[in-house]
C-alpha cells in the first residue's frame, strides 16, 4: 500500500463461516463513535481488494476507503476475509460492518445493501487463451459458437451472461479469480468473464497462456459504477461516510494512495449518482 496503516488490528477473522455476535445490533456510528472495531469485509480480487501479510487490506478500494474512514477519525479497522459470494450475506449476517471489496452497483445488489456514492467506473473484459482462437470479443460468440464461460460466483458476469442469451450450462461458476483462470489454463472454459483490471492482473500472472479482450466491445450496460456497501440499517453511518468521501474523491492523497494499484483519473466515476446506477444497472 502507499502508506503502513499501524492502527489496524491484524488479528484478523479469515475465512469463511466466522461468526461474530450481533455486534451490528447497534448503529454503526454509534459504535463508531465509541471507538469500537470497525469490520472491513473483502474477498481475494486484485487489485481491488485481497488480503497481505497477516491479512493486511491491500488493493485500490481497501485503500480508498481507509483513507475516506480516517477523515471520518475511524482507525480502529479489523480486515475480515471471505469468498466474494459471501459478501453480502456475511454484511447481513453482522460477520463485518463494510464490504470493501469492490462491488458494481447494480439493482439487485441495492435491494440487499445500501451503496455509498460511486468511488470509480469500470468496465469488464474476457481473459482467452493466447491468440483467441474461438474470435472472442463478447458474449455473442461464446452464445453463438456453444463455447463455455468460467465467472466468479456473485459475480455481475452471470446475470450479464444470461441476458445476452448464453445458457445456464455453459456458464461455471467458481468461487474467484484463482480458479476462472486455471480453468481456463486447462481448456475447461474458454473464456473468463471479470472486470477489466482483474482480466488484466490474471494476464499478467498467466506467463503469456492467456490475453484480455477489449473491453470497448462488451455490452454498454456492462459499464458500472463501484462503491462501499452498507447495510441497511446503517443510514447515519452511510451518511457520514458519503460526506467524508466528498472531501477525499479524486484528491492527492486519494490518488496517491490507490496509484500503485493502477486506478487513475480515468476510473473517477464523475456525477453519476448511486441512485442512477441502482436504477439503471
Amino acid at each position: 500500500m502507499g502508506r503502513k496503516l499501524s492502527s489496524i488490528c491484524i488479528a484478523a477473522a479469515l475465512a469463511l463461516g466466522f461468526w461474530v455476535p450481533a455486534a451490528g445490533a447497534q448503529e454503526l456510528l454509534a459504535r463508531a463513535e465509541a471507538g469500537e472495531t470497525i469490520r472491513i469485509g473483502f474477498a481475494n480480487e486484485v487489485p481491488w481488494a485481497y488480503p497481505g501479510e497477516n491479512s493486511e487490506p491491500l488493493g485500490f478500494v481497501n485503500a480508498y476507503a481507509l483513507g475516506v474512514l480516517n477523515a471520518m477519525g475511524i482507525e480502529n479497522i479489523e480486515p475480515v476475509v471471505t469468498d466474494w459470494g459471501g459478501l453480502i450475506p456475511g454484511l447481513n449476517a453482522n460477520r463485518f460492518d463494510i464490504i470493501t471489496g469492490g462491488m458494481y452497483i447494480l439493482g439487485s445488489r441495492c435491494e440487499n445493501v445500501n451503496f455509498s456514492e460511486p468511488i470509480g467506473t469500470f468496465g469488464d473484459a474476457f481473459i482467452v487463451p493466447t491468440g483467441n482462437p474461438n474470435g472472442i470479443r463478447n458474449y455473442d460468440q461464446i452464445r453463438d459458437q456453444n463455447l463455455t464461460l468460467v465467472t466468479g460466483a456473485g459475480y455481475n458476469t452471470v446475470e450479464v451472461a444470461k441476458n445476452e442469451g448464453v445458457a445456464d450450462a455453459n456458464i461455471m461458476q467458481v468461487p474467484g479469480p484463482t480458479e476462472i483462470l486455471a480453468a481456463v489454463r486447462a481448456g475447461r472454459a474458454d473464456a473468463g468473464g471479470v472486470t477489466f483490471f482483474t482480466a488484466r492482473n490474471l494476464a499478467e500472472q498467466s506467463d503469456g497462456a492467456v490475453e484480455v479482450t477489449d473491453p470497448s466491445q462488451m455490452p454498454v450496460y456492462t459499464l458500472n459504477w463501484v462503491g462501499i456497501a452498507f447495510r441497511k440499517a446503517d443510514t447515519a453511518f452511510l451518511a457520514a461516510f458519503n460526506e467524508a468521501q466528498q472531501g477525499y474523491l479524486g484528491t492527492p492523497a486519494m490518488l496517491e494512495a490507490v496509484a500503485e494499484y493502477g486506478y487513475t483519473t480515468a476510473q473517477l466515476p464523475g456525477d453519476t449518482a448511486t441512485s442512477f446506477a441502482c436504477a439503471n444497472r
